[in-house]
């Protein structure tokens, strides 16, 4: 049902339709330039390959490793754009989807499909689509929520029974003690009865595991992963002080394993919405006490964040950061946090620079960070002064490299 010419918005992270995609990847001699837009996949991309780019080109809305290098070298597309803006980019048509491609759950007996573990843009993509394909398989978790399309929407179906993917962070185990001490600073800023946002990664697990001693935790969060379901079933996670939908753990995908899968699976607990709603910074705000953790590829000693590139080179995407940074410093006591270790390459490059590398994207501005967390402390910036953040920045930097940090600072008068 695909034509040349085409824009196909695809189902991504642990719900992307593989038996679709490799279906569609399979006819590409028929095709020429079908432009592929998605969010993150981790799965293998065939489109995104040399030899598929006449036949398709990726439009990466957020770059998983799996297209990074086709993005980098041109083959493909990324477009820097928060996560609240996709959807209204769909809806004014400057983002147009002629065909949306999803994996879901088979209908309920009112004949509605769960859009299971990633409702992300896709719903919002399948509402704005000329044709909807999808794939239903028996094995896709019903997650409950604004997270539904009637089986009468869709224009063409294919039944399959497959595994879902999971998603396996890696671990750095000779890094686990520094994680634990970056988590433990961020627990240390975390209330009983706060909201919390977080990512997926060594640090938010850490974070997590920090806060086994706190009561009444609420989640609002564009995702997941599995440590979060320890923190319900320990009782820490309650949402029952959240002031926005409480009792909910509120969400927009999940990137997680089958023990996750299994204990969402028609869990009334789960309020799985488009992106348009858990992204929005208004919508964000009204939890009271929400807390955002999010990370950084480097920060510069004034404050400027850096989390979708290194350099000119794309490696992730906007996301949901400065969504969650803004409506969280809107928040009641919110508090936006950016946590990270202190160096990379073990240890021989520092995050905290003197500015950013050339081409670098500024991902949160200065003007809105609050909290930087590293190992070595906390630094709050949030109107403070140049030189209040040069110094502070340059106390929680690691030690090797705060000499050089401070000669520079002095160099360009920040401090004196």
């Amino acid at each position: 049902m695909i034509k040349s010419g085409e824009n196909v918005y695809v189902h991504a992270n642990c719900s992307y339709p593989k038996t679709l995609m490799d279906a569609l990847c399979s006819r590409h001699k028929d095709l020429l330039k079908v432009k592929i837009i998605h969010l993150m996949s981790f799965l293998e991309a065939p489109y995104s390959v040399m030899e598929m780019k006449d036949h398709f080109h990726l439009c990466s809305l957020f770059t998983g490793q799996n297209v990074r290098q086709a993005v980098n070298e041109g083959r493909a597309d990324f477009i820097p754009v928060f996560l609240s803006d996709i959807p209204l980019l769909m809806k004014s048509g400057k983002l147009p989807v002629d065909i949306c491609i999803l994996h879901l759950s088979p209908p309920d007996e009112h004949g509605h499909c769960s859009f299971g573990l990633s409702n992300e843009c896709a719903k919002t993509a399948s509402e704005n689509a000329k044709i909807i394909i999808a794939q239903i398989n028996p094995k896709m978790p019903r997650i409950l929520g604004d997270n539904f399309i009637h089986i009468d929407k869709i224009h063409y179906a294919v039944e399959i029974d497959e595994e879902i993917p999971e998603f396996i962070s890696s671990k750095k185990a000779e890094q686990e003690s520094t994680y634990k001490k970056i988590g433990s600073n961020v627990a240390s800023l975390i209330d009983d009865g706060a909201t919390i946002q977080m990512g997926i990664g060594l640090i938010p697990d850490m974070v997590l595991e920090s806060l086994k001693d706190k009561k009444d935790l609420g989640v609002h969060t564009e995702m997941f992963s599995d440590s979060l379901i320890d923190l319900i079933e320990e009782g820490v996670v309650t949402g029952e002080k959240k002031t926005l939908l409480p009792g909910k753990i509120v969400s927009s995908f999940v990137l997680g394993t089958k023990k996750c899968f299994d204990f969402m699976h028609d869990n009334p607990v789960f309020e799985f919405r488009p992106t348009l709603f858990v992204n929005d910074p208004f919508t964000i705000s009204r939890n009271d006490n929400m807390v955002s953790i999010n990370s950084a590829i480097e920060v510069d000693i004034t404050g400027q964040v850096c989390a979708d590139s290194i350099g000119t080179k794309n490696y992730s995407g906007l996301g949901g950061q400065l969504d969650f940074i803004r409506g969280s410093s809107r928040s009641k006591n919110g508090k936006p946090i950016i946590a990270f270790t202190s160096t990379a390459k073990n240890g021989e490059i520092s995050r905290i620079v003197p500015y950013l590398r050339t081409g670098a994207g500024v991902t949160t501005t200065r003007g809105d960070v609050h909290y930087i967390v590293t190992e070595y402390g906390i630094a709050d910036l949030h109107g403070k002064s140049i030189r209040e953040r040069t110094k502070s920045l340059i106390e929680i930097s690691h030690p090797k490299f705060r000499e050089e940090l401070e000669r520079y600072a002095m160099e360009v008068r920040y401090i004196t």
